[in-house]
């Protein structure tokens, strides 16, 4: 992925020094090398962005990927709520048990004291 970008960068560079040297009148040498260099940066330049089109979640709009992830926050919110209900219901289920081993404790002590 990343050398694809960093060619693209290095042909761009190529295009630009062949364009920019002091050559007075272009040679039919030079323009053939501009032309050359600049037909490989439109190439690596579809290139890249073909590879960037290919990338996943690519098919989604900016707005589209927005609607995504709040759907994904609201989910985590609701699991989160979940877990939350789920641990005072065995925080409750615990105590009422716990109670209940007390009565049963108390209750065999009264039914083990003789009278």
């Amino acid at each position: 992925m990343a050398s694809v970008y960093e060619s693209l960068l290095l042909r761009l560079a190529n295009v630009v020094e062949l364009a920019t040297q002091d050559q007075g009148a272009f040679t039919p040498q030079a323009r053939q090398a501009l032309v050359r260099s600049t037909r490989e940066f439109k190439d690596g330049l579809k290139e890249a962005q073909e590879f960037a089109a290919a990338l996943p979640g690519g098919e989604l709009s900016i707005e589209e990927q927005d609607e995504v992830i709040e759907m994904l926050e609201q989910l985590k919110e609701r699991k989160r709520i979940q877990r939350q209900q789920l641990a005072d219901f065995a925080e409750k289920v615990s105590t009422i048990s716990s109670s209940q081993q007390e009565v049963n404790m108390e209750v065999d002590s009264t039914a083990s004291t003789p009278a």
